[in-house]
């Protein structure tokens, strides 16, 4: 029998329908990671004022070591935010991160500086991003099972893949406000106050998500499993000793993926200004044109996904960025062409999209809805804490004891970790569990 409550609740779910959801699924997932992003774009002009030191590399390291410990909360956000998605729902989930990634960011934009209170700049620097690094620990897995879930059969890979189109579109977003910022202030201004005001923006953007977030429709599949008596609670215990092996082929696919997308993403402005020798906003605008057209490819590469299957693309991945990520970036050394670094750069963003378009999709495909959203973020997160979080900080050091080089093998050979895994794991699309 349909009751008056069910009947309330299945209107708004037609007349919304899975492309309205996944749009308003995206967008927060947007605000999200611009949040997440904007600290890195910004690094170069906060650096100095939140840590002491005459080394500029000194001080992108001591904001990179930070970057890095933000990483370090993702497992354990991961972990209760997953466990709250599949117990309360994975539109529940999103809405509680996005309103603590925007706390962090409204922290950010208020800290004083070294000069002002000594240490505790530093200090509540950290705690900003151990925060956001708890939200975005849970974002991650409950927006790739929401997208997952919400997509229509046959067209998981082309609609999750917008979990990418988003999150790119947030370091894009960031990118853009940096080069706004850069055309109407001047370089004086930027390091005094102005690198604060992005970090405004973000926070108040969280808060208008948190009311896109609260009218999201809930997932069938979540819906299912809710309804089913004896379906097993989600917890950590449960999965590490009911899906060990899903579980290890999550950390060990996203090893080399995640590495990967933050040596061309991330670090790779850093890289254009402090090892090529661009100007700042030159870098800005050089990454700010490959991203873009990186975005684009996302939802490309996920529909040839749907046609051909997961695994070719992910073994395209691993073949191609364990050949190529040593030429890319020992040749982008030599360049003095802003066009032949762009080129370059697009071709390695190109690459690694055969990873980040189906990541999400490939991972949800994995487990049953009562432990998805647990299931794809926890080892995720172990994985992009070790490898992503760390990717800048590794780079730098590296750089501080002239050995640059060894970035770039460090990063092939995880790769290449990772493709023996895409090589020896199975077709997830086949059996279409996000269904049940």
């Amino acid at each position: 029998m349909t009751t008056e409550n069910d009947n309330r609740d299945a209107s708004p779910a037609r007349s919304a329908g899975p492309v309205r959801s996944i749009i308003g699924g995206s967008l927060g997932n947007l605000v999200e990671w611009y949040d997440w992003y904007v600290y890195s774009a910004f690094t170069l002009y906060f650096a100095p004022v939140i840590f002491p030191s005459d080394s500029p590399t000194a001080q992108l390291l001591s904001a990179a070591a930070i970057f890095a410990v933000g990483f370090l909360m993702r497992p354990l956000g991961a972990w209760l935010m997953g466990v709250y998605a599949d117990r309360h729902g994975r539109k529940a989930g999103l809405t509680l991160s996005v309103m603590m990634m925007g706390g962090g960011s409204m922290l950010i934009a208020c800290i004083p500086s070294y000069d002002t209170i000594g240490v505790a700049a530093p200090a509540l620097l950290l705690f900003a991003r151990l925060l956001q690094g708890l939200s975005v620990g849970g974002e991650y897995g409950a927006s790739a099972t929401y997208l997952s879930e919400m997509a229509l059969p046959g067209r998981r890979g082309f609609f999750s893949s917008f979990q990418y189109v988003t999150l790119i579109a947030g370091q894009l977003l960031a990118l853009s406000m940096l080069l706004l910022l850069q055309l109407l202030l001047t370089e004086d201004q930027l390091d005094q106050w102005g690198w604060r005001i992005p970090f405004v923006v973000g926070g108040f953007m969280a808060l208008l998500v948190f009311y896109l977030r609260r009218g999201l429709q809930e997932t069938q599949a979540f819906k299912n499993n809710a309804a089913r008596k004896d379906a097993p609670k989600s917890s950590g215990l449960m999965l590490f000793r009911e899906h060990p092996r899903e579980v290890f082929t999550v950390i060990a696919m996203t090893a080399g993926g995640t590495l990967a997308f933050y040596a061309y993403s991330t670090y790779m402005q850093k890289y254009l200004v402090n090892s090529v020798g661009f100007g700042r906003q030159t870098a800005t605008a050089i990454m700010a044109s490959a991203l873009f057209i990186y975005m684009l490819a996302q939802p490309v590469m996920g529909g040839l996904s749907d046609r051909i299957g997961r695994k070719p693309l992910l073994v395209g991945f691993g073949v191609l960025g364990m050949l190529c990520t040593v030429p890319i970036f020992t040749t982008l050394q030599t360049v003095t062409s802003s066009f032949t670094a762009f080129i370059l750069i697009l071709g390695g963003l190109m690459i690694v999209s055969g990873y980040t378009s189906i990541n999400a999709v490939v991972k949800a495909e994995m487990f049953p809805a009562n432990i998805r959203a647990l299931g794809v973020a926890l080892p995720y997160a172990l994985a992009n804490t070790i490898f992503g979080g760390t990717a800048e900080y590794v780079a730098l050091q590296l750089k501080q004891w002239d050995m640059e080089s060894g970035f770039y093998w460090y990063v092939s050979a995880m790769i290449g970790v990772s493709l023996i895994v895409y090589i020896m794991m199975p077709e997830t699309s086949k059996d279409d569990r996000l269904a049940k």
